[in-house]
């Protein structure tokens, strides 16, 4: 009897640190699902645990003849990118957060409204020295004349006939199109046109520097035909010479949006009317209704 109570003596405690340890772990299980911070702690070493289990587990031959340990592949490696992805979103909302305080410090003004027309493209008109298309969508519509045209791409042309209902767009790979361009990382300056192999050709290069290969090109905004910041295509070599690619025959929608230009008027074009405080104000309408000139000369002599 003495013994079988000293074994009970004995267990009971080993009982009571199992039954401490099991609460323990339930409550770290509990915080775990309610605290947002431990998660993200814990969320990265428990994705990798699980990658390597999955990785290190061999698909069998049933599940290679059927394409299962394909598929199971390409899920980790989309729930990969997603959570890639996430961290990428979280980082792009606080800079954007950010942006806006810093904006809201600096009383920066904002962009103008955009307005706009979208239009369907109705018909091409090709030939040796002409690329046109008509839209329909005219003065009725709102479009105004000189107005430029885009895609899902990048810059298609400009409005050069416009009529009620419909216009024509001389797009940017015609021989008579010129788009002042600037590139996005060297920042160079050249003047793009069309040619007959559907890829633009620089001119007016400036005689020191030139494009990287692979860059964007986009309007420099000079001549103000065309607004600052359009994507026009990015750079290639071909045979030695640096083209254009334009990014507008990437999009196969068949619409255009008809923006009107930006036209930015001339300082002189509205002066600024000087400034007379309210006491001289006042002093000329006495004066005036007394007959006396404000410089004191009676009468205004």
């Amino acid at each position: 009897m003495v013994r079988m109570r000293g074994k009970r003596l004995k267990g009971r405690p080993l009982r009571r640190y199992a039954l401490f340890v099991a609460l323990a772990g339930l409550f770290a299980i509990l915080l775990l699902q309610t605290s947002p911070r431990l998660r993200a702690m814990v969320d990265p070493a428990r994705t990798m645990a699980a990658d390597q289990l999955a990785s290190s587990a061999r698909p069998g031959l049933w599940d290679r003849i059927t394409g299962r340990s394909a598929r199971e592949e390409r899920i980790r490696e989309l729930e990969a990118e997603v959570r890639e992805l996430t961290r990428y979103r979280q980082v792009a909302i606080s800079m954007a957060a950010r942006l806006e305080s810093y904006e809201d410090m600096l009383n920066m003004m904002g962009e103008p409204p955009v307005r706009g027309v979208t239009a369907r493209t109705t018909s091409e008109t090709n030939g040796p020295f002409r690329e046109a298309i008509l839209v329909n969508a005219g003065a009725l519509q709102g479009v105004e004349e000189g107005a430029y045209a885009e895609n899902e791409g990048g810059l298609v042309g400009r409005v050069v006939q416009l009529g009620e209902r419909s216009s024509r767009v001389l797009l940017v790979t015609d021989f008579n199109s010129r788009v002042p361009v600037v590139g996005e990382a060297s920042g160079m300056r050249a003047i793009v046109y069309g040619d007959r192999d559907d890829l633009g050709t620089l001119t007016d290069m400036p005689e020191k520097g030139s494009f990287i290969e692979g860059e964007r090109v986009l309007t420099s905004g000079d001549g103000g035909v065309f607004p600052r910041g359009i994507v026009v295509g990015e750079i290639v070599e071909r045979s030695g010479d640096q083209r254009v690619d334009f990014s507008m025959t990437r999009a196969t929608g068949g619409f255009v949006r008809l923006m009107p230009s930006t036209k930015i008027p001339k300082p002189e074009a509205y002066p600024i009317e000087p400034y007379v405080p309210e006491d001289d104000e006042a002093t000329e309408t006495a004066a005036s209704e007394e007959g006396d000139d404000p410089s004191g000369n009676p009468g205004g002599r």
